[in-house]
C-alpha cells in the first residue's frame, strides 16, 4: 500500500481535508465551525455517507416533494447518515464545532448549490426532462 499525502483546504465555514483519493472513492475529514452551515444543495449523481466524530451534526434534508417539508435530523458522535443522489441537503453546526468523516464516489464535483450563506451560487440548476404534452 502507497503512502499518500492529505491536504487541507479552508472553507468559509471550517475545512475539509481529503485523507484518501483513489480512482473509486474519495474520504474527507469536515470541520464545521460552530453556528456555520454548509450549501443547501444536491449531487446530480453521486451520493455520499457521513459518519460524525464529534459535536452534534444537523442535516436539513428536503423537500423530498414538490410542496414539501424540510426535515431536520441531528447526528451524534458515531452515527452516520447517507445522502442519496439527487437528495436536498445541508449541513449545520449547532453552539460547537462539529468534526465528521465523508465518505462519496470520485469523479468531478457534480454539486448543484440552491442557496448559500456565503454567496457562492453560481450555477443555474438544471431542469428535469420536459414532457412533450
Amino acid at each position: 500500500m502507497a503512502k499518500r499525502s492529505t491536504y487541507t483546504t479552508a472553507k468559509p465555514w471550517g475545512t475539509e481535508e481529503v485523507w484518501a483519493s483513489t480512482h473509486h472513492s474519495v474520504g474527507k475529514l469536515l470541520h464545521i465551525n460552530k453556528h456555520q452551515r454548509l450549501s443547501r444543495k444536491y449531487h446530480r449523481i453521486k451520493g455520499h455517507t457521513v459518519r460524525v466524530l464529534s459535536g452534534i451534526l444537523s442535516i436539513e434534508v428536503g423537500p423530498l416533494t414538490e410542496g414539501g417539508e424540510v426535515e431536520l435530523i441531528s447526528l451524534f458522535p458515531g452515527e452516520a447518515y447517507h445522502v442519496p443522489a439527487r437528495m436536498i441537503h445541508r449541513f449545520c453546526a449547532g453552539p460547537e464545532d462539529v468534526l465528521l468523516l465523508e465518505l462519496s464516489a470520485s469523479g468531478p464535483s457534480d454539486s448543484v448549490r440552491l442557496e448559500d450563506d456565503y454567496r457562492r451560487v453560481t450555477d443555474i440548476p438544471e431542469r428535469g426532462p420536459q414532457s412533450d404534452k
